[in-house]
């Protein structure tokens, strides 16, 4: 599927997920540019929770029904811009009821990762993020094999064992 239905399809099948949303995110740069960005770099006062009112409307829902929405970063040290403005968006990823972390790239050098960005759906279903070079998602991939899901599973497991909590991590 393309990324312009990306948004449709996520928000299904996040109404769809019984258990658990994971997300494994390994770039330090999602592009292009938004205006977000452009206004947090400007020292713009703005509450990311209003900017993506929807996403935080999706998590609420999907935590309320009692699904964990899990989401693990990686990141290069010391962290880029655009991470340090993840980071203070990440408010609002809390705010909605989402667990997340951080781990520094070098600490995960000997982990068994996987060569994308990732959603995974209650441990069946592999929604695969395929970025350009500058961070334009291109494609989400749908991967409902078996081992996919258990790789996607183990990378998801093993970054999160060593990542460290949203409020402990220091950009």
């Amino acid at each position: 599927m393309s990324s312009q239905n990306f948004e449709e399809t996520f928000a299904a099948m996040l109404r769809e997920a019984d258990r658990e949303a994971l997300h494994l995110e390994l770039r330090d740069f999602y592009g292009p540019p938004s205006r977000t960005f452009a206004d947090w770099k400007a020292g713009v006062d703005y509450d990311p929770a209003d900017r993506f009112a929807s996403w935080v409307s999706l998590v609420r829902e999907a935590v309320a029904r009692g699904v964990a929405v899990r989401r693990a970063r990686i990141v290069g040290t010391p962290v880029s811009e655009y991470t340090r403005y993840l980071h203070w968006t990440t408010s609002m990823n809390i705010g909605a009821g989402e667990q997340v972390r951080w781990l520094a790239r070098r600490d995960a050098a000997d982990l068994c990762l996987t060569g994308a960005d990732f959603w995974l759906i209650d441990r069946s279903v592999v929604y695969w993020n395929h970025f350009s070079g500058d961070g334009v998602l291109g494609e989400v991939e749908r991967d409902a094999r078996e081992a996919s899901a258990e790789l996607a599973r183990s990378a998801f497991e093993a970054a999160w064992a060593r990542g460290v909590d949203h409020s402990e991590f220091k950009p």
